[in-house]
């Protein structure tokens, strides 16, 4: 089996964790994170959401985080919009680039935005004529790809067509969400090949949830395919405010401890990404399910090989 020899991964613990947060994450804690998160090698951070506060009180303070965070050369600091507001106040601010996001099922997506996929089309334009007017780079999110708490199984083919109706606004990258955990295996291979089929030339980000402890699973099955591109989330923060039980993402240091022993590179340091889990874990509300910050590197207990005599 032949993997890529690198991986981009891209944290969205910051947005994507602490959106769903119980507990009242204050500012200084956001700020502390992303900087944190900014020197353990990662060059690519989902920062924060320009979303209506009503929607995720969590982001209420979005715009004080941006401007405290102490941006770190080299490291591309995005923002996750979800219509033409979102992308001018993101856009004003100064972010590095912009997420616009859509469900692959109505259902989803009406609980999320209260639009129909259909309906959010012009969002997606908006969004792609604010960033391309601010010469910012834009990419797109496609949420319940692999499965909807709502419809169930969604089919490859009904992917395949909304991330061509995407792609027709001018989105170059999309990133394949398993909202809520219903992801398998094949199924990521039902939805990569389709898409690949649609669009060959489209870069492909997956976005895995553990929910029901098929995350790296996944994650392999990707790999399997060529895709070096993930988002994951420190301690394995997250979830989804409109899907019942939706508990988190893969966690970040998890994905990297495994691809480090996969001899695939990510320019990461894990004992930094361990020293952040811990911060994070400060001000969250229940235990981070992250497994390795919990068992420790397998460097930390795997000695020489012994040799029977």
């Amino acid at each position: 089996m032949t993997y890529p020899d690198s991986v981009r991964i891209r944290e969205v613990g910051p947005r994507d964790g602490i959106q769903s947060e119980k507990a009242d994450v204050a500012t200084k804690d956001k700020i502390a994170l992303i900087d944190a998160l900014s020197g353990t090698g990662l060059r690519l951070i989902e920062a924060v959401s320009f979303v209506s506060p009503k929607a995720i009180p969590q982001m209420a303070d979005a715009r004080e985080v941006w401007q405290g965070i102490s941006r770190r050369e080299g490291v591309f600091y995005s923002a996750l919009v979800p219509n033409r507001k979102g992308a001018e106040i993101a856009a004003e601010a100064g972010v590095d680039g912009m997420q616009v996001f859509i469900a692959a099922t109505d259902s989803y997506n009406l609980k999320n935005v209260k639009r129909t996929v259909e309906e959010s089309m012009p969002n997606v334009a908006d969004v792609v004529a604010v960033a391309l007017a601010a010469g910012m780079p834009v990419e797109g999110t496609i949420s319940t790809a692999f499965g909807c708490p709502y419809e169930g199984d969604v089919a490859p083919d009904r992917v395949a067509r909304v991330s061509r109706r995407m792609a027709d606004e001018g989105i170059g990258a999309i990133s394949y969400g398993d909202t809520t955990g219903m992801g398998t295996p094949r199924r990521v291979t039902e939805v990569i090949e389709a898409v690949r089929a649609e669009l060959p030339n489209l870069t492909l980000n997956m976005h895995f949830h553990d929910t029901r402890g098929t995350g790296l699973a996944n994650v392999l099955a990707a790999l399997e395919l060529g895709i070096d591109y993930f988002d994951a989330s420190i301690g394995g923060m997250g979830g989804s405010p409109y899907a019942e039980g939706a508990t988190g993402n893969i966690a970040t240091e998890d994905l990297v401890h495994m691809l480090e022993d996969m001899n695939i590179d990510t320019g990461i340091d894990l004992a930094a990404l361990l020293d952040a889990a811990r911060l994070a874990q400060g001000f969250i509300s229940g235990t981070l399910p992250s497994k390795v910050l919990t068992a420790g590197p397998r460097s930390d207990v795997a000695g020489p090989v012994s040799q029977a005599g």
